[in-house]
Order: C-alpha cells, then structure tokens, then sequence
C-alpha cells in the first residue's frame, strides 16, 4: 500500500475498524440516554454509579494505562483502544519517513476518517461522531501515548481547532458541503492566523480583503500554517475594515483551487519535522460573498469564541505528551546499569523521578478539571489560558528531564526522548505565546471593587 501499510496486518486492522465505527454507534446511542445533550455533560451524573471506582492514573502502574481516571467510562476506554491501535499500527512505523518528507501520507488522513478519528466532536448530522469533548481528548493523548509521540498528524487542529469554526460559524450550506469531506479525511483543513510580522497580535495582521462586487479580493500571506502545505480548505484571518483594526478583521473560507492561492514548501523546523507547516499566499484570489464564515468585520470575537478550546488542547496534549516522557524516562532508569546496578537504584534519580512524577500528577488533576468544565460549557479563558500556559511547561521541563536522565542516549534521536524535547519546544510560543497567557491569566488576578 501506498502508506506503507503491511498488507497481512491491513485486512485484520480494516476490519476492526470497521467493528470500532459500527461500536461507536452505540456509544453514542448509551451516551444520548446518559448524558443527555453533551455540553450539559457531568461527571456527578448519577448514571456513573454503577460504574466500578477507577484508580486516577497517578494511581495506576503507568500514566498511560487504559481504565483509569474518574471522568471517563468504559465506553471511552473501547475508543481509547481502538485510537491505541490505529496509531501504533498506521502512525509509528512510518514517521521516520514522514519525517524526512515533511508531512504524512494522503492514505492516513483517509484511514483515520474510516476509522472515527476525525470531528469526533462534530454533530453526526454532518458526518461527525457527535461525542463529547472527552472522546476528542482521547485522540490527542493516545496520539502522544504513542510510541515516540508522532507529531506529524495534524488531526487535532483539523478536528478540534479549525473545523470547530465551521461547526458554530458556518451556515447550512457551508457545513453540509464541507464538513462531511472533512469527517472522511477526504479533505484537509487548515487555519490560517499568523503571518510574518503577526503572532499572538491578531489586530497586527496585514492580509486584506477588499470588497467587490460579488464578492471580495483577497491580498498577502501566511506562515507557520499547520496542515498548510496539504490543505484543501483554510479558514483565513483577514482585515475588511482596516481603519477598524481588531474589530475589522473577517474569516473566509478559502479553497486550494482558488487562483492566485498558493503555497510553500514545507518548513524545515527544529521539531515536529513530520507534521505539515508551511506559508499560503494569496494574490488577488476572489472569493465571493458566500465564502465569508460568520459575520463580516466579527472575526476577531468570533477568533476569542474559540480560542479556549484551542489552548485547552494544547494543554492537555502536551499534557500528555509529558506523561508519555515521564514513562520512557523511568523505564529506562530501571533498565540502565551504573556502577553493577541499576539508575534507578541511585537515591539522586529516585528522588528525580519522584518530582516529575509529582509534577505530571498534580497538573493532570488540573488539565482533567479542565476538560470536564468545557463539557460542561463552564471553560472560561482565564482557566483555557492557564492549562495551556501550565501544560506547555511541564512538557518542556518532563522532556528535558527525561533526556539529562538517558545521559548521553538522550540526546541521540533514536531515543524518543530527544524528539519529545525538540516537539515541546514550540507549544510554548503557538495558540498565544506563554507570554501572553500570563498577561490574559493576570487580568483575571485583578480585585474589583
């Protein structure tokens, strides 16, 4: 197969996934009767009674095991499997190469639409699943679980960044003739903020669409674009209203066909080298009217709307991914011998291993808060700004940790470790620098008369 897919293993993995989209039905089903609607989910839901009490995952024998932590249910312990499975068997083996590529195959995209992965969260209406966020959770985290936490899927961003626009912004028309495709992994979507002299300054950005008749005339450029290079639909950030600033700013939903839209080559970067990052621009595309997602000159509230859920997500995969770097690191300091002995017989790494563990415990009780209190439409964007300013920091400080305890081996990228370091520099600057997470946390410090 054109992915790489063993093609003895391929039949029997199809057929379980077809078995786990068939299971999710019923999920769903149980989880309508259970729940209710999924934004007024509640862990406190007396229905959980008759579920067993389950270890917090501190608790258990590894972060990373299945059946534990109090939010979830055994229904999300079958989906966590099957996602467990999908990643090991259509992710892993091939990253090396998607690495030195770029980007990842066309056939995984599909595969992983076949399988459930995409808009998880998206209303089944549209070709989604319509679980709750807690589901799409499980993507993120099994996707850093994963051995060597591929980053080179762009699957979250699709799902549960950018198509979350189209969900709450598009009109019927809109999300019934892009969602579906993007539910099946037949197309890709990208957002598309930053530019070169616009990060975290939305109100600083210089693309431009000028109305016409019919429609409006799209002008300037993009970069650090995720997904970019292998798009085929980009939510754009530009300004209508430029005397306005922040609140002339408008998206539009920009089709790769589109003449004069064009892209980079993917971005040589220090890490995440297989996921697809690259720059778009724009040179007198027209769009007509109908391509605007929302209301015109209402971008940038439109942008606030969603930015929580997007920093939660980043806190919460890195999140796991230091988890992920915490395991690798204790498996190895019991392997590894110094001196006749095993590391981790050495006071000075026991008690090492006891502070990241510590470290990762206490903000997994945070992050997992977090994700109950956006099921539950209770996630404001001091407590968004704070999980993902939180996760992102714990992620680079696990990762480092983790690499000085592999000694020399930690910094060879045959060892996972060292690619978890380089993948954890990058969050702390994307969704909003770290930075600017402190200014938007310390407003909410405030004492108001």
């Amino acid at each position: 197969l054109s992915c790489g897919i063993n093609t003895h293993t391929a039949p029997m993995m199809m057929s379980s996934v077809t078995a786990s989209r068939r299971a999710l039905s019923g999920m769903i089903a149980r989880q309508a009767g259970v729940f209710g609607v999924m934004r007024g989910f509640s862990v406190a839901s007396s229905d959980w009674e008759d579920e067993p009490v389950r270890p917090e995952a501190f608790q258990s024998s590894s972060f990373l095991d299945s059946g534990s932590r109090r939010i979830f249910s055994a229904d999300h312990d079958a989906f966590r499997e099957s996602c467990r499975a999908f990643f090991s068997e259509f992710v892993v083996p091939f990253h090396a190469e998607w690495e030195s590529q770029g980007h990842v195959s066309r056939e995984l995209w599909l595969r992983a639409g076949e399988m459930g992965l995409l808009g998880v969260n998206c209303p089944e209406q549209y070709g989604g699943l319509g679980l709750d966020i807690l589901y799409s959770a499980i993507v993120w985290e099994e996707q850093m679980y994963a051995k060597g936490s591929p980053s080179g899927p762009g699957f979250s961003l699709h799902s549960d960044i950018a198509m979350p626009y189209l969900v709450h912004l598009g009109t019927e028309e809109q999300k019934n003739k892009y969602l579906p495709p993007l539910c099946r992994g037949e197309q890709i979507l990208a957002i598309a903020m930053t530019e070169p002299g616009a990060g975290s300054d939305l109100a600083g950005i210089r693309t431009q669409a000028t109305k016409v008749d019919g429609g409006y005339i799209l002008n300037g450029s993009k970069t650090y674009i995720t997904n970019g290079f292998m798009s085929d639909l980009v939510i754009v950030v530009a300004k209508t209203a430029p005397e306005k600033k922040a609140h002339g700013i408008s998206l539009f939903l920009v089709d790769a066909a589109a003449p004069g839209f064009s892209k980079g080559a993917p971005l040589k970067k220090m890490g995440l080298k297989a996921q697809d990052t690259c720059e778009l621009f724009f040179d007198d595309v027209f769009l007509p009217d109908d391509a605007v997602l929302g209301s015109v000159n209402h971008g940038f509230y439109h942008l606030m709307d969603e930015l929580p859920q997007e920093r939660l997500q980043i806190g919460a995969e890195c999140q796991a991914r230091a988890e992920a770097a915490y395991e690798e690191a204790r498996k190895y300091v019991h392997e590894r011998t110094a001196f006749g002995a095993p590391l981790a017989d050495k006071q000075v790494v026991r008690h090492k291993l006891a502070e990241m563990k510590t470290a990762v415990a206490v903000n997994r009780a945070f992050v997992d808060n977090c994700l109950v209190l956006h099921n539950e439409g209770r996630l404001d964007k001091y407590t968004a700004s704070m999980a993902k300013l939180s996760g992102t920091e714990l992620a680079w400080k696990i990762c480092d940790e983790a690499v000085q305890l592999h000694g020399g081996a930690g910094y060879m990228l045959e060892y996972s470790v060292s690619r978890s370091l380089a993948d954890a520099r990058v969050p702390r600057i994307y969704g909003g620098a770290n930075e600017i997470m402190k200014e938007l946390i310390s407003r909410g410090c405030a004492i108001k008369d």
